[in-house]
């Protein structure tokens, strides 16, 4: 969703429209396929921890490593890549994703699984960086807005659909078919990069100066840097731990887990369609109404959700909410800095897989005592979001 680049605005002009969307779409599955990536070991964690020996919470860094790394990558990758093609760089990345997730898939301890999750962490934050400029230089500017919709999607459709699927696989087949499969996923995307996106030289970087220029700067981007921060930590410090919260919790088997996370997934993905209408014109309100729905499901699982039928609704109430967490998210950061969309996407990445390894590793430490604690801490900081959000009045979006 970021890119730490300028688009030429010229690029995309005198393509035809067919191939300019079979590149948006190879562009997109290789976003789906990283995204998927990074997020998998969430409905994993318990299969691999007792098969390598390790607790859930020790699991839970399958996903911490990969955000921070991701974090970090973002804005390097994207000015360290200089002036070499961006489809070479994404085809480098998505290439990198497929070794290190068949490589998963044969691990014969966690430590070398970690160092693979690393590999992971490296191509999602430097392949998410450069792909969120690219629309404008694979379609005509009409098509733009929809194309860049289209690529986006690829981040939320992986966190609401991608999990879950692959939860399943790993229920069916175990948990090495699924980090195998993913790892043919990105593998397929390499190939559709190469087949279907044209050259795309480097046009120009922007500096690194400028990001916290940025920041002391504009008021609402600060907001939505912090909105970020406390809602999708709050969300993966109880997220990543959602397997064990139902079977600990709601009673469920783990064989049920895959397919409450798919009900969860389709859920996410009306939560997601419905948030993005609205947030195109009421986008502070809707993060409010989102925060108030993710926060009130989390608290109340360990309350109401102690049964199957309590469990399930909190559940849907639950993938409601966070289905419109990136597109509002994303929305509020681009309405906030019209003038410096590039710029104030990349802090936006940044943050984003900061706060997933960040919720994950706080998440870790508590739900070894508690996994009613992790829904708790995690429902804290989302209401945390509301607040700071809600007091946000002041602050211009365009």
């Amino acid at each position: 969703m970021t890119a730490l680049e300028t688009p030429t605005p010229t690029t995309g002009t005198g393509r035809s429209p067919l191939r300019g969307w079979l590149a948006v779409s190879a562009v997109t599955l290789g976003i789906f396929s990283l995204m998927t990536s990074e997020l998998l070991p969430v409905g994993l964690l318990t299969p691999v921890g007792s098969e390598l020996n390790v607790s859930e919470g020790t699991a839970g860094l399958m996903v911490t490593v990969p955000g921070l790394v991701a974090a970090v990558s973002a804005p390097l990758i994207t000015v360290g890549a200089g002036r070499v093609d961006r489809r070479l760089v994404l085809a480098v990345l998505i290439g990198l994703v497929g070794a290190a997730n068949l490589a998963s898939a044969f691990t014969p301890n966690f430590a070398t699984l970690l160092i693979a999750r690393f590999l992971i962490g490296v191509s999602v934050g430097g392949f998410w960086a450069i792909a969120g400029g690219l629309a404008l230089r694979l379609v005509p500017e009409k098509h733009v807005p929809r194309a860049m919709s289209v690529i986006f999607g690829g981040v939320s459709t992986a966190s609401v659909l991608g999990v879950p699927t692959g939860t399943l696989l790993g229920d069916l087949s175990g948990w090495r078919t699924a980090f195998a499969a993913v790892g043919v996923l990105a593998l397929a995307a390499l190939v559709c990069l190469v087949l279907m996106v044209p050259p795309l030289p480097a046009a120009r970087t922007i500096t690194l100066p400028e990001l916290p220029g940025l920041l002391r700067e504009n008021a609402a981007i600060r907001i939505g840097v912090l909105a970020t921060f406390l809602l999708i930590t709050g969300h993966f410090l109880a997220y990543t731990f959602v397997r064990p919260v139902l079977q600990d919790i709601s009673g469920f088997d783990g064989n049920t887990t895959s397919s409450l996370l798919l009900v969860y997934g389709v859920a996410g993905i009306v939560g997601n369609f419905v948030a993005g209408s609205r947030a195109a014109t009421h986008v502070r309100r809707t993060l409010l109404v989102i925060a108030i729905v993710l926060a009130a499901a989390m608290a109340l699982i360990p309350v109401l959700g102690t049964g199957h039928v309590g469990g399930v609704i909190l559940l849907v109430v639950w993938g409601l909410g966070y289905g419109g967490v990136s597109v509002s998210l994303q929305t509020w950061m681009l309405k906030a800095a019209p003038e410096a969309n590039e710029a104030a996407s990349s802090l936006f990445v940044l943050m984003f897989n900061l706060s997933i390894a960040l919720g994950a590793l706080i998440g870790g430490f508590v739900v070894d005592g508690s996994t009613s604690g992790v829904l708790w801490l995690g429902g804290a900081l989302v209401v945390l979001t509301a607040v700071a959000v809600g007091s946000s009045r002041k602050a211009r979006l365009a």
